[in-house]
Parts: C-alpha cells; structure tokens; sequence
C-alpha cells in the first residue's frame, strides 16, 4: 500500500480555502475538511480524482467539542497509510467593522474563538494525537500552517478584533514552534501572511462605513488597481512555502518575503 500525505484544513467551504482543498484532491492527499458547511463541488472533484475527502460540517467558536472532534478522528487513523500529517488553520472571521466599543460582544466573542482560540484547541490536539504516533514508531513529517495576515503584524483602525486574533496566531506558533524544537521528531510550525486576496472578507471590508473604518479607500483602490491575488493564485503560493524543505526554519513569515 503507497502511503500518502494527509491534510487537516479548516475554512475549506470558500475562497482560498476551497482552493486549497481543491489543489490538495488534485495533488492525491487525504484530506479532511472542516467548515461551517460542506462543499458539493469537493465531493465531485474527490470521486472524479479518486481521492479520500472527508467532510466535517462543524461550526470552529465551539472550540473544545472541535477539537476533541479531531483529536479522536486522529487517534482512529491507520499511520501505515500516512507518508506525512499537516494542519491548516485556515478559517477565521471578521466581525462589525469598527470601533472596539461598537463591536458587539457576541461578534466579537466568536472572532476570536474561531480566529485565535480554534487554531490553539485544534493544534494542541494534532500535537497531542500526533505525538502518539511518533511514540509508537511512526516517522512521517508534522506539519502546522497558520494562515496570518498583515493585520496581525501591523495595528488598523476599526479591526481591534482581528488584528488581535492574528497577532495571537503569530505569538503561539513561536511559542509552540520552540516547544516541538525540543523534541527529537518535532513538529514544524509556521504563521504565514497570505498576501492580500480577493475573497468575501475583502468585499466585507470594501462595504464598511468609511466613518468608522478610516483605511476603506486603501481597501477600494486595491480592488480597482487590481492588485489582489485571486483565491487559486494565493492558494497555490501557500501550499508552495508549505512545500519548502525549510519549512519551520522561521515561525513567522509572508508569502511576500
């Protein structure tokens, strides 16, 4: 039996996210995908590649039964079949745009539970099933990507929430980054900015009051100049730094870089 690689990717219902999963099907990996909702066109793209897609409809700001979710799914799997394991933090949220005191509190509750507290709950339970495997003899490559943002490394007025989320994001892969570097068969983790894309969050931002969100023309002539990455072209650039062999070697990157 060929061994093949297998990917964990959330947010894979929409824009690059759905890109990516469609890249991986087409490139042979196993591939479990988690959304608030599943993807018609990922099953028929599966059974025509006859690749393994599973698909879990799980809303990620209810965080412990996701993560448990996944911790257990991986502790059932068979490491014979599995040449390597990664992980993309995909999904994230952007609520009201605004001040942070007119953010409504369950807006932002849910921001920072899908955006920074999900990717923490569900790479703590890759790590924890994964070093499992290593224990019992497994040597195939771990993997997390963290998709960031600029937003997380430069403050922006109206996305107190955001910004905190991704920054968040950034802070706990270097932290983790150094706890797996202590191992003799560590996993590697990288936080990487995608790069700006041309998804539904940027229609969201375009569409903000420009009394409460300062930079909206910046955001306006990015569209007009068109100097946004489509979905397919910035899916394909992360999966190629995920790709790199120095993968790791800096915790904090951008695909710009």
């Amino acid at each position: 039996m060929t061994a093949t690689p297998l990917t964990i990717l959330t947010g894979a219902s929409r824009g690059m996210g759905l890109a990516m999963a469609r890249q991986l099907l087409g490139a042979g990996h196993q591939l479990l995908c988690i959304a608030r909702s599943t993807s018609p066109e990922l099953d028929l793209l599966a059974n025509e590649k006859g690749a393994q897609l599973t698909q879990w409809s799980q809303d990620l700001a209810q965080t412990g039964p996701a993560a448990e979710r996944l911790r257990a799914w991986l502790a059932a799997q068979d490491t014979a079949s599995l040449a390597s394991a990664t992980l993309i933090n995909n999904a994230g949220v952007i609520p009201r745009i605004g001040p942070l005191e007119d953010c409504p509190p369950e807006q932002l509750t849910n921001a920072l539970r899908v955006g920074l507290e999900a990717p923490m709950q569900l790479t703590a339970a890759f790590l924890h099933a994964t070093n499992a495997w290593v224990a019992a003899g497994w040597t195939g490559a771990r993997k997390v990507l963290n998709i960031s943002s600029g937003l997380g490394r430069h403050a922006m007025a109206a996305q107190a929430p955001y910004c905190a989320a991704k920054a968040g994001m950034d802070h706990f892969t270097r932290c983790s980054a150094l706890d797996e570097a202590q191992k003799p068969h560590g996993a590697r983790l990288v936080s990487l900015a995608p790069g700006v894309i041309d998804t539904d969050m940027q229609v969201q931002l375009r569409a903000g009051d420009a009394t409460a969100f300062p930079d909206l023309q910046r955001f306006v002539e990015l569209k007009r100049q068109g100097q946004l990455s489509s979905p397919e072209a910035a899916a394909e650039r992360v999966l190629a730094w995920l790709a790199r062999p120095d993968f790791g070697e800096k915790p904090v990157a951008d695909v710009r870089d």
